[in-house]
């Protein structure tokens, strides 16, 4: 059974820092590339982060505040959120595949529960 559970979240005030992760089973964790997103209430899903073979890119809106790494022995992938904002209030999902526009949601395949984060001014 394949599962992606994410873990972190949070209700925090603007420039705190927050980590998120998002543990991996039941699938070749290192075959597949390991991408952040998020979704505000009434907006599409939005690319965050994507992290494959330990080389990691970002969505502009969080370029040089968040960091994403990964884990090949836990299985396990983070989200190091640094200097948050307001705007940066989130259900945030974990979600693994391979090929495809990396930041299209439609490029991968498993997809966890997603965890709130609340950033407060």
């Amino acid at each position: 059974q394949i599962q992606l559970i994410e873990s972190g979240g949070g209700l925090v005030q603007a420039g705190d820092s927050l980590r998120l992760s998002c543990l991996v089973s039941g699938l070749t964790f290192r075959s597949y590339s390991m991408a952040w997103f998020r979704q505000a209430p009434g907006k599409d899903r939005e690319f965050v982060a994507v992290i494959s073979s330990n080389a990691a890119r970002y969505a502009d809106s969080v370029k040089d505040r968040f960091t994403a790494s990964r884990d090949y022995v836990k299985n396990t992938v983070t989200l190091l959120m640094n200097s948050l904002r307001p705007e940066d209030t989130a259900v945030y999902y974990c979600a693994a595949g391979s090929g495809g526009t990396y930041y299209n949601p439609k490029t991968y395949t498993y997809w966890g529960q997603g965890t709130q984060v609340t950033v407060s001014s």
